[in-house]
């Protein structure tokens, strides 16, 4: 029983201890496994040029396997208990993978069981999202889906932190560098695993379609029949139009961040720092916007971040300078955690309860074709003009064209 806005119930604390755990993974995926991965296949005589494109492929493999099994699971998901086994079964999925790549093995399997690892965490977390309908009112979605973004951040640092210091002390522990990356990548999965059990044990579905005879099928006709009701429900469909947009250019910028600065001759030493402080920053400013949410319309505040990532775009496009990529790290770090938690709380709110999961399903689709579609774009014009700046203008307009049609969303919003 949740007895207040301010107080969280153990129920809710579990759910966001998730993010803490998941997001231990993400970070290594922006940071040490593609260096590992570079080193490992660099030692097979893979070029460096190959290597970098080897690891996109594997990134865009993940995120399309994910886009297209997503709509069916989210619907299948629905169905009375059905939602916390498949949660488990992707968890698993990710939280072995990522215990896997502490295996020695080859350039290509490595890449296989990575993407085994990243399709079983982005997969769970269509469920996560969706159990946040179960676990909170929607008075309070806002600020907890704003603290498990905030909480995610910080908490990923304390694995992250014993694995970077393990990694560059490796000589005193007399192991070498990829023995203690090794090791990193056991902890990480042991952390993601152990901190997710109270949502394991203590987690009940609440909103769901009755158990019917022929579930698998039922999915695929329960799919097909969202699909014709999202593109009749003009709030949700422009919603997840102006979605597609301005995340688009949140994780174009997120994924790209690291090669602009290498752009400006930042080590990758500092990177890896000026990533910690992303972190570190995005902490206390995604718990500020769940608390402003109490007081401000979710929507105003969901156009607030869009305008920053804008001016963030802008201000990118002349930066030239170490000190100014610092500057944009904690000027991304501001909005980052908000624009995605008040985005995910806001479609929480305007969907059925007991389909959560199958419009999650949706949700997911927009979001991850946002995320292969950007960089894909962003890379077409900048090899096209010969400079990155293009592809960061280009960038630049999705978030003007996201604005634009959220602002049409949010004017259908019957509340």
């Amino acid at each position: 029983m949740i007895k207040s806005r301010s107080n969280l119930s153990s129920l809710e604390k579990y759910w966001i201890l998730y993010d803490v755990g998941n997001s231990a993974f993400i970070m290594l995926v922006s940071t040490i496994i593609p260096i590992y991965f570079k080193n490992i296949a660099a030692a097979n005589g893979v070029s460096q040029a190959n290597s970098t494109a080897y690891w996109g492929y594997a990134i865009s493999i993940s995120t399309l396997i994910v886009a297209i099994l997503a709509p069916t699971l989210g619907t299948l998901a629905d169905t009375k208990g059905y939602k916390k086994p498949l949660f488990t079964l992707f968890l698993m999925m990710g939280v072995l993978g990522c215990a896997a790549l502490s295996i020695p093995m080859k350039w290509i399997i490595f890449l296989v069981v990575f993407i085994i690892a990243k399709v079983g965490v982005s997969a769970s977390l269509v469920f996560y999202d969706a159990m946040l309908s179960d676990v909170t009112t929607d008075e309070r979605m806002d600020v907890l889906s704003s603290l498990g973004y905030a909480w995610g951040y910080i908490g990923s640092c304390i694995p992250f932190v014993i694995s970077l210091v393990l990694i560059l002390s490796a000589e005193k522990f007399n192991i070498t560098s990829a023995e203690a990356t090794g090791i990193a990548f056991l902890i990480n999965a042991v952390w993601w695993f152990l901190v997710t059990v109270p949502l394991l044990k203590n987690y009940k579905q609440v909103h769901y379609v009755e158990v019917e005879k022929h579930a698998f099928a039922n999915a695929f006709k329960r799919l097909g029949n969202t699909f014709k009701d999202i593109k009749h429900q003009k709030e949700i469909f422009t919603f997840l139009l102006a979605f597609f947009f301005y995340i688009d250019g949140v994780y174009t910028i997120i994924e790209m961040a690291t090669s602009y600065g290498k752009d400006v001759g930042i080590s990758d030493n500092n990177l890896l720092l000026a990533l910690l402080l992303t972190q570190v920053v995005a902490f206390p400013f995604a718990i500020l916007f769940g608390k402003l949410s109490k007081k401000y319309k979710t929507k105003d505040l969901i156009g607030f971040c869009i305008g920053g990532y804008f001016f963030i775009a802008l201000f990118a496009l002349q930066l030239d300078k170490a000190w100014e990529f610092w500057f944009l790290a904690v000027c991304v770090a501001m909005f980052q955690g908000a624009i995605q938690a008040l985005s995910r709380s806001y479609y929480a709110k305007i969907i059925p309860k007991e389909k959560s999961s199958e419009y999650f399903g949706f949700f997911d689709i927009f979001g991850k074709g946002a995320s292969f579609t950007g960089t894909m774009l962003m890379g077409i014009t900048t090899q096209i003009s010969g400079s990155s700046k293009t592809g960061v203008a280009f960038i630049s307009l999705m978030f003007v064209v996201g604005y634009l049609i959220f602002k049409k969303a949010a004017g259908m919003q019957k509340s």
